[in-house]
């Protein structure tokens, strides 16, 4: 078992990683910086209860998303609907028909677990993240990164069933035609 002082000194080395990690999901530079402090606190007074059984960083990755979690939550309940309603999807909406089709289908991927073996991926994924709108982005970073249920996920957004599969639909497909254009197509 390693001393505590080792242990809180590599449980710091971490901070960079989960600010990042933080910031994509957040969107919001206070808020992650927050949540990071919080997990990096949590990780430190938790440290006896850490084994060694997973690596230092998915511990902490496991403990920020619950973090995330609780700040999304919170955040959904002091967002005015009003502020969701102003929200400009108009981008998103070009990409489809009146019908909810696609206008052009993207092209198909060449060779996506080639791609997502490099780092420069999810750099060009962070940025195609940021292009979605702010309520899009929440829903698909609770869905597909967080694992939150799509009912936890209309409670805590206020939103319908429908509603929540239509923006986590336009967000994978807004994904999709982005990484298309400034990643496959390269």
């Amino acid at each position: 078992m390693r001393a505590p002082a080792e242990l809180g000194k590599q449980i710091e080395s971490h901070r960079s990683y989960l600010l990042r990690y933080a910031s994509i999901h957040l969107r919001d530079p206070s808020t992650a910086e927050d949540v990071v402090q919080e997990t990096l606190l949590a990780g430190i007074s938790g440290a006896g209860r850490f084994e060694g059984r997973a690596d230092l960083r998915t511990w902490l990755t496991g403990i920020l998303k619950h973090k995330i979690v609780d700040a999304i939550r919170k955040a959904s309940r002091e967002v005015s609907f009003d502020a969701l309603a102003e929200e400009d999807d108009s981008a998103i909406d070009a990409l489809f028909d009146a019908r909810e089709h696609w206008v052009e289908h993207p092209p198909r991927w060449s060779d996506p677990d080639g791609a997502l073996e490099q780092q420069q991926f999810f750099e060009v994924l962070e940025q195609c993240l940021a292009k979605l709108s702010a309520k899009a982005c929440r829903v698909f970073t609770m869905r597909e990164h967080l694992g939150v249920e799509m009912e936890e996920i209309c409670r805590e957004l206020g939103i319908s069933r429908s509603n929540c599969g239509v923006l986590l639909y336009r967000a994978r497909m807004a994904l999709q035609e982005c990484l298309n254009a400034n990643w496959f197509a390269r």
